[in-house]
């Protein structure tokens, strides 16, 4: 099966699952064919078929509940009950059991093809052993989720240089388009559960984000309290990629809330999921970091030291695979990661050149 083949059959299963925002998906056919990097994003569907053929020497890891559609743009930021600015993967729709590698190749792979693209500095190889450095520690060490102060004020100046303007984010957030239709009776509900006030009035919008999700209905409420704006975002789920790939019918279970639970790191109390939608606090400081918006001084080895802590992270919520993540790490030699990384970045590339072709 070729790339558009795939793409045709999978937006054609994701349509059985929800109501799919056509206008979106033509946007994502143009994103992916402008860059390689976008192309990785939108189609992580398309990575599932290719991995256990290309990547058969490390597939066969063992299982955890693995974020599946990781890479460097799917990290940010979000405030914890007590109001600390936390940081970490913020991105769970592809969420199943996998092999904990598809992770770090994934991660591995995007950060290959960000250098290409200029987003980062690094040396390929560099890249690889900061990412497969910083899990091995995070496993070693059980985890710890990261709380921008005392410990990590190195990210937080990082994070707090792309934390939006609150000025331009909330006329970002008045420029959007109204929502044609009725918001779901439970959307509606939950939105008000998640407002500070019961019963406040809001502006509906309608909101284009990310690239894999695209298609995906969202919906955002908008409404002025005490002197400050307020947002909330409901977005469509489907199950991961993975159910359709493997043909399975039986696990059209949502993973979301479970991997949050799991996981070693401090909650965002705004995230929620009611049925298959996803309802959760937009503001100037909840939300993912674009590589490319990060200051040009940085230490890149250190950032992706830490996403590979991050996914240690999650993955230490999948407890009784610990043991056997750290004896197959191991017994891999030094170099398993970035050759599997250059591996999938080179067959990416050529679905890419198809894609642009077709």
């Amino acid at each position: 099966m070729n790339v558009i083949r795939a793409t045709r059959e999978y937006e054609a299963w994701m349509a059985q699952q929800i109501h799919v925002v056509k206008a979106d998906v033509e946007w994502k056919h143009q994103q992916m064919t402008a860059s390689l990097f976008c192309f990785l994003r939108a189609t992580f569907y398309r990575w599932i078929q290719l991995w256990e053929e290309v990547c058969a020497a490390v597939a066969t890891a063992p299982t955890v509940l693995a974020v599946g559609d990781l890479h460097v743009e799917n990290f940010g930021t979000w405030r914890d009950i007590e109001g600390r600015l936390a940081w970490g993967i913020n991105d769970f729709d592809e969420v199943f059991p996998m092999p904990y590698t598809i992770d770090l190749v994934r991660l591995t792979a995007s950060a290959h093809l960000a250098t290409e693209e200029d987003h980062l500095a690094l040396r390929p190889r560099e890249a690889s052993d900061a990412v497969l450095e910083g899990y091995r520690a995070g496993i070693a060490a059980r985890g710890q989720p990261f709380i921008l102060a005392e410990e990590h004020r190195w990210l937080r100046r990082l994070a707090l240089s792309e934390l939006r303007d609150p000025v331009h984010f909330w006329e970002r957030m008045e420029s959007l388009p109204g929502f044609k239709g009725n918001v779901p009776v439970e959307v509606h509900r939950v939105f008000q559960e998640l407002f500070p006030e019961r019963k406040m009035d809001y502006r509906k919008r309608r909101r284009v984000a990310g690239l894999g999700s695209l298609g995906h209905p969202r919906i955002v409420a908008l409404t002025k309290w005490r002197g400050g704006m307020l947002a909330r975002e409901a977005k469509g789920l489907t199950p991961s990629a993975w159910v359709w790939a493997r043909g399975k019918q039986d696990s059209g279970k949502i993973w979301y809330e479970e991997i949050l639970r799991r996981a070693v790191r401090v909650p965002d109390p705004y995230v929620r999921l009611f049925g298959n939608w996803l309802v959760r606090r937009l503001s100037p400081d909840c939300s993912r970091i674009e590589i490319c918006t990060l200051p040009v001084k940085r230490d890149e080895a250190r950032l992706l030291f830490a996403m590979g802590y991050e996914t240690a992270n999650i993955h230490l919520g999948s407890r009784n695979a610990v043991p056997a993540i750290e004896k197959d790490l191991r017994a891999r030699p030094a170099s398993w990661l970035h050759k599997a990384a250059k591996d999938m970045t080179r067959v990416t590339r050529r679905d890419w050149l198809r894609w642009r072709r077709g």
